[in-house]
């Protein structure tokens, strides 16, 4: 047989695993190959992941026309809401490992039962983040330390965006039940949803296309929340249908304190998580702030650049979190194991790539969002400084994603503290200030702390006690 007859099966056989992964049959991640395993999980919650990013790249694409002030209102706007992503990302990640622990187990309705308690959680933080940012919206900016123009641009769309936490918190709650059921294909067309409304909505409302109003930067926050409280609707009808592995009933909504301590318990970690880490991103930008609009206007276009692609890394690393309760549950540790090595394979590859690209296209990139000479020149810079460190980000990324799937949410939690806030965020400070290289410094010190975090992680990971967590 010659090479040309070898690749006609291989090509079959990569058609019909693409399929089966877009079309969400349903499988056993706990047998066959794990390198399958993780390709028919990847695929669905990378495309995901993908979406969340397109809403950041969509709403940068049309305010960018209102000028530099308008974008750097949304930067801020998006640091402060990195705290609400992680309330929403910590208490999805508890949702998972709680979720794909029970399906191991073969025990269903004690998956539905976590999830029903997942919904009072997440009531209880859109309300608190909801209130507050609907009350204290221009303060909120005032201490991001925005000049007064920015505040009366961009005090609209602050509040729309943190008074509709609720879209945001059931969005990642929700997903994480999919994903934790390994339901991985009705997590990304819920995302699909949001961003196609998103999409027809942003330049109507910001613009005033035909007969919506003109909101300007205000009108992107309130397409944004519609989309994305579309697609809970969405969302909730789907478990209430049993579409997937899941159906919800009423008596899964009723409370029980022992399911809702565990969740809380496995949640509490995740959320100091991703508090630890995008909290150090709001004193990233703040420090930033000072330098004038075009900095936090470039340093914004390149951060979510970053997320174009971070973020379907990130859906590899769902994936992987997802395989590792799985396999746990079903006691199998050493499978679960080689599941997280070729998701770190490939999550390598590709932001390889990406860090390739980053490199040398960086001025096309940015150039497709701003032609202000100083706001692109910060944004290029911050792009080839930070992929540098894409390689030790991609690896460290699953790896913590392992230890939250085993429901270890405690290790990433420590790890994070030290390099975030120990590491990062004094060497930001010293590098911007006393050493005089203004957001440059910022710039390295991000990819500096993302590579010793891959470091830390796996030297941990390696000693196994992530195999015997209980959730």
């Amino acid at each position: 047989m010659t090479a040309t007859d070898r690749q006609g099966p291989r090509a079959r056989t990569m058609i019909r695993l693409l399929r089966d992964a877009l079309q969400g049959r349903e499988q056993d991640y706990t047998r066959g190959p794990e390198g399958r395993a993780v390709v028919l999980l990847a695929i669905p919650m990378m495309l995901e992941m993908s979406m969340e990013s397109l809403f950041a790249i969509v709403d940068i694409w049309f305010v960018a026309g209102l000028g530099a002030g308008a974008v750097a209102a949304v930067g801020l706007t998006e640091a402060t809401l990195t705290l609400l992503y992680a309330l929403a990302v910590g208490l999805s990640v508890g949702v998972t490992a709680t979720v794909a622990r029970r399906v191991g187990e073969g025990d269903i309705a004690g998956a539905r039962r976590a999830a029903g308690q997942a919904l009072w959680l997440g009531l209880a933080i859109a309300m608190v983040v909801g209130i507050s940012g609907w009350l204290f919206a221009a303060d909120i900016l005032r201490l991001m330390g925005a000049p007064a123009a920015v505040v009366a641009t961009g005090t609209g769309f602050t509040t729309v965006m943190l008074g509709g936490s609720a879209s945001i918190v059931f969005l990642f709650l929700l997903n994480g039940v999919f994903r934790g059921a390994g339901d991985a294909t009705i997590a990304m067309r819920a995302l699909w949803l949001a961003n196609g409304i998103n999409l027809v909505l942003d330049p109507c409302l910001i613009f005033g296309w035909g007969p919506f109003p003109e909101l300007g930067v205000t009108g992107a926050a309130v397409a944004t929340t519609v989309g994305r409280g579309t697609a809970v609707a969405w969302q909730l009808w789907h478990l209430a249908r049993g579409r997937g592995r899941l159906q919800l009933r009423l008596a899964d909504l009723r409370p029980e304190p022992r399911i809702l301590l565990r969740l809380v318990r496995v949640s509490s970690g995740g959320i100091a998580q991703y508090l630890i880490a995008t909290s150090s991103w709001i004193v990233l930008m703040r420090l930033v702030a000072p330098f004038g609009s075009a900095a936090v206007a470039g340093y914004t276009i390149a951060i979510r650049l970053i997320d174009v692609f971070f973020l379907p890394a990130w859906g590899l690393g769902n994936a992987t979190a997802t395989l590792v309760g799985q396999n746990l549950g079903a006691g199998q540790p050493d499978r679960a194991e080689r599941s997280v090595w070729h998701a770190a394979r490939f999550n390598v590859v590709f932001m390889g790539l990406v860090a390739l690209s980053f490199l040398l296209f960086a001025p096309g990139y940015i150039g497709l969002f701003t032609d202000e000479p100083g706001v692109a020149a910060i944004g290029v810079l911050a792009l080839r400084i930070i992929a540098c460190g894409f390689g030790f980000w991609a690896f460290g990324l699953i790896v913590v994603q392992a230890f939250n799937g085993s429901g270890d949410t405690r290790t990433p939690t420590l790890v994070n503290l030290f390099c975030f806030w120990l590491l990062q965020v004094p060497l930001a400070w010293w590098l911007t200030g006393p050493a005089g290289m203004g957001p440059t410094g910022v710039f390295i010190a991000v990819a500096f702390a993302e590579s010793v975090i891959a470091v830390v992680a796996v030297v941990l990971f390696r000693r196994g006690r992530w195999r015997h967590q209980r959730v």
